[in-house]
């Protein structure tokens, strides 16, 4: 049983780990760099803020969090280490150097293809270690991933992730258990559930990314990038970086089709191609060459008003025309 969530401040003891310097702060929760005096192991400790505990949906987030992180064990995805008798409420995780991927792109707009493709490669296979114990990460984006300084990886935040069999966690609670804009797929926006299948698409995206220096959709707030990747195509990478290769622009293509069929039927698959780029036939794709034809959402309102104004029209003309029959 915990206690409430005490105010915690760098210096106190918390069950035998002495806090450090806080590292970072989000909507959710404190983290402390943090020492365990038994082991003299630096670790991170990730303490809910108080009306997380009182929050029923964002409490569970964070012990989903803690509950995949224990039992996933990989080199590419952050350890959270099991701590059962603690005085009140927070998780003990593993020390990672290095910068997020997206510092990295900040500090370097963007990656040249073969590191570029390294990353991918490295993602994609921690992924598929995940995928492969039931779990959809449901929001990969280049803050929750993790590069040292010889850019090996870790994905971190596994806050909304689901299980196999987990309840649904729907649109209306976008902001807290979808994903983040660019990287959200097609059918997500659409409000279904998040799935393997949907991190294939956000990988295509953070790929796009890397080798371009831009997100692939655009748009004024939240919802209208998201419905710009429902309506329109993206400038073809090779557009905007020449020296991308035909086979790794197809690559993007197929990890960000809009129909989930359509991608990669796994991170594997994916990072095989990437590793042999020569195998990558390019296909043909009519749809993605109408990039500079853009569609808006009150274009497609138009069209159906449109549409609705035809019906009488075409009613009164199919009983005029029984009419001449008779």
């Amino acid at each position: 049983m915990t206690t409430p969530n005490l105010t915690l401040h760098p210096g106190d003891t918390l069950d035998g780990y002495e806090l450090g310097d806080v590292v970072a702060i989000s909507g959710m929760a404190t983290v402390f760099r943090a020492r365990d005096l038994k082991s003299g192991l630096q670790v991170a400790i990730k303490v809910p803020h108080p009306e997380v505990e009182s929050d029923p949906t964002m409490f569970d987030r964070f012990r989903r969090e803690e509950e995949i992180g224990t039992r996933i064990d990989h080199p590419g995805v952050m350890k959270v280490f099991a701590n059962p008798d603690r005085s009140q409420v927070y998780m003990v995780m593993e020390w990672l150097e290095g910068r997020l991927l997206r510092q990295v792109l900040n500090d370097e707009k963007r990656l040249p293809a073969e590191r570029a493709t390294k990353l991918m490669v490295g993602i994609c296979e921690a992924l598929e270690h995940v995928h492969t114990h039931g779990v959809a990460h449901r929001d990969l984006k280049p803050e929750n991933i993790m590069v040292s300084d010889g850019d090996e990886i870790h994905l971190i935040d596994f806050g909304i992730a689901a299980s196999v069999g987990a309840r649904r966690l729907t649109f209306a609670h976008f902001s807290q258990s979808m994903g983040t804009p660019d990287y959200i797929s097609p059918e997500q926006v659409r409000g279904k559930r998040g799935d393997a299948r949907s991190d294939i698409y956000a990988l295509g995206v953070m790929l796009y990314e890397m080798l371009t220096g831009v997100a692939p959709f655009t748009g004024a707030n939240p919802f209208a990038v998201m419905n710009d990747r429902l309506l329109n195509q993206p400038v073809p990478p090779r557009e905007i970086e020449s020296s991308i290769t035909p086979q790794l622009q197809e690559i993007v293509y197929r990890a960000m089709e809009r129909e989930p069929k359509n991608r990669y039927a796994s991170a594997r698959e994916m990072a095989h191609d990437l590793s042999h780029p020569e195998e990558v036939g390019v296909a043909a794709r009519p749809d993605a060459e109408r990039w500079k034809t853009r569609r808006s959402p009150e274009r497609r309102r138009a069209l159906l008003y449109v549409g609705l104004a035809l019906i009488p029209v075409v009613l009164f003309g199919l009983l005029l025309l029984i009419s001449r029959h008779h």
